[in-house]
């Protein structure tokens, strides 16, 4: 009866049915990234840009005391460099003394920390975005990256 049982575990492991069925009961708290770095309001320009270059992250939830306020993303930042038909020619030095307040973007997708992770990369295709703030009780506890997902996909088919 054990040999049975282990030889069903094998097949269903070989099958791929062990692994989806473990991908799919993974939450955010399964796989976020609890140490996160944030940025405030007041950040400027040229210190977000070397936040980006340093630590390569896409995006910096956005902190004003303990709540996240916003998110600030990689975009965002280009965004304001952009060539428009209002300006043809971006004022740089002006553009270098704008503040992350008022880049960032004040809603954003956020999630908590027992969504299952399939919810989680739903939200990521459907709105395009790389990472979700994960908030509990108003407070940042974590975030997911896309990396993150990809690690949790890799751990489940027990590819470690």
């Amino acid at each position: 009866m054990a040999a049975q049982a282990a030889f069903d575990h094998s097949v269903a492991a070989n099958l791929g049915i062990l692994s989806l069925s473990t991908f799919l009961e993974e939450t955010a708290a399964d796989c976020m990234t609890r140490s996160v770095k944030t940025v405030t309001r007041d950040l400027t320009m040229p210190a977000l840009m070397l936040l980006f270059e340093r630590d390569d992250f896409n995006a910096y939830p956005v902190v004003e005391g303990a709540h996240v306020v916003g998110l600030v993303t990689k975009l965002d930042f280009l965004r304001c460099f952009a060539f428009t038909p209002a300006q043809m020619v971006p004022r740089y030095d002006d553009l270098m003394r704008t503040v992350v307040a008022d880049v960032m973007t004040p809603t954003f997708i956020y999630a908590g920390a027992e969504t299952k992770l399939t919810r989680i990369l739903q939200l990521m295709v459907e709105h395009r975005v790389r990472s979700i703030p994960v908030i509990d009780a108003e407070k940042l506890i974590g975030i997911v990256s896309r990396e993150d997902v990809m690690k949790s996909l890799k751990r489940c088919s027990g590819e470690v």
